[in-house]
C-alpha cells in the first residue's frame, strides 16, 4: 500500500490527486457510472490499486442512502437446497456490488422469523430476501417488511407480494406422470414436513394428479427431509407388496428409502420404482442412479437478488417475478412394473 501523509489510510482525494482527476470523477468510476471515458477510468483504477484505497461504505451510505447490503433470512439447516440457494444469492449479490448479511431464524415460528427480520432491518440493509418456509402468521412479517424491499423464495405465503421460486406443481406433475406412464397403477408419496410450503404444495399436486387420472390415492407418509426419515418410511413401504412406485419429496429422503428397500430384498427398479425431487449432486451416483426432478437452486437464488435489486432501484415500478421451471432427469431407479 502506498504511503500517505501521517501514514493515514488513503482517501478519495488521494486517488484523485494521483490519477489527475476530480474527486467527483473518482466517485463516478467507483460507482460504475457510464459517462466516464475509458482512459480516465483506467487511470483511476490504477491509482486505486497503487494506493490500496478501500471505499468507505459508511460515508457512501450517508451520501446515497444505501448501504449496498442485502439481508438474507434462512433456516439453520444443512440441506443441499438451502446451501445451494444461499450460494446463488451470494454470487449474484457480489457480482452486482452488494454484500450479504445472513441471519438464521431460530425456528419456523413467526416469533423466530420476526426476530431475524428485525435484526437485519436494524443493520440498515437495503432489502431483504426471506428464504424460509413460513405458512402461517405472515401478517406480522408483512407489517415489518412494508417499508423495505422484500422478496421471498418459494413463497413464505402472505409475507409479501414479491416471490420467486421453482414451479412445484410442475415438478410433481412431471414425476407422478412419469411413473403412471410407465404403467404403475398408482404412486405412493413420502412427503416432507407440512410446515414447509414446498412440501405442502407437492403433496397437494400429487393428490390432484392421481384424482384427475382416477387412480387410487394411497395414504400419505411423512418425513423430515433427512435420509434417516426416508429409511424408516422405506422399511414400512418395503413390507407392502402393492407398493410399486414411490414419489419422495427430496433426494436425501429418497436415498434412505432406497437403502431400506434394498435391505428388505425389494429390487429397484424391478420391484419398486423411486423418484426424488431436487437432483442433488449425489443423485447420479446412487445405486441405481436416482430418477429425480431437477430444481435450479442457484438460478433461483440469483433471480431473487436480481428481482430485489430492481425493487431497490425502482420501488414504485412493476417487477414481475419469474418462476424457474424444473426438469425431469430419468435415470436407473424407474422402470415399468413387472407383470
Amino acid at each position: 500500500m502506498a504511503k500517505t501523509r501521517a501514514n493515514r489510510a488513503p482517501a478519495m482525494l488521494d486517488v484523485a490527486r494521483v490519477s489527475g482527476v476530480s474527486a467527483q470523477t473518482v466517485s463516478r468510476v467507483l460507482s460504475n457510472h457510464p459517462n466516464v471515458q475509458e482512459g480516465t477510468r483506467d487511470r483511476v483504477l490504477q491509482a486505486v490499486e497503487q494506493l490500496g484505497y478501500r471505499r468507505n461504505n459508511t460515508a457512501r451510505a450517508l451520501v446515497t442512502g444505501l448501504s449496498h447490503t442485502i439481508g438474507l433470512v434462512s433456516l439453520a439447516t444443512n440441506y443441499y437446497s438451502r446451501s445451494s440457494l444461499a450460494l446463488g444469492i451470494e454470487l449474484e449479490a457480489r457480482e452486482s456490488g452488494y454484500a450479504v448479511n445472513s441471519v438464521t431464524a431460530s425456528s419456523l415460528s413467526v416469533e423466530g422469523l420476526t426476530e431475524a427480520v428485525n435484526r437485519l432491518i436494524l443493520q440498515g440493509v437495503d432489502g431483504l430476501i426471506i428464504a424460509t418456509p413460513l405458512l402461517g402468521g405472515a401478517s406480522r412479517i408483512r407489517e415489518l417488511t412494508a417499508r423495505i424491499p422484500t422478496v421471498t423464495i418459494d413463497g413464505s405465503f402472505g409475507t409479501t407480494d414479491e416471490s420467486v421460486g421453482v414451479d412445484q406443481d410442475t415438478a410433481v406433475v412431471l414425476a407422478t406422470r412419469h411413473l403412471l406412464d410407465l404403467g404403475h397403477r398408482t404412486v405412493w408419496h413420502l412427503a416432507g414436513p407440512q410446515e414447509w410450503s414446498d412440501a405442502s404444495a407437492r403433496l397437494t399436486s400429487w393428490r390432484r394428479v392421481l384424482q384427475e387420472d382416477n387412480r387410487e390415492v394411497p395414504p400419505v407418509l411423512y418425513g423430515d427431509w433427512s435420509p434417516a426419515s426416508g429409511y424408516h418410511n422405506g422399511l414400512l413401504l418395503g413390507r407392502m407388496p402393492e407398493v410399486t412406485a414411490i414419489l419422495v419429496a427430496s433426494d436425501e429422503m429418497a436415498f434412505g428409502v432406497m437403502s431400506a428397500l434394498t435391505e428388505m430384498g425389494r429390487r429397484i427398479p424391478e420391484d419398486v420404482s423411486v423418484v426424488g425431487i431436487d437432483d442433488i449432486d449425489l443423485s447420479a451416483y446412487a445405486t441405481p442412479p436416482l430418477t429425480t426432478v431437477r430444481q435450479p437452486f442457484q438460478d433461483t437464488g440469483r433471480r431473487a437478488v436480481f428481482h430485489l435489486l430492481q425493487q431497490i432501484a425502482d420501488p414504485e415500478g412493476l417487477h414481475v417475478p419469474r418462476t424457474e421451471q424444473p426438469t425431469l432427469i430419468i435415470r436407473g431407479s424407474t422402470a415399468p412394473p413387472q407383470s
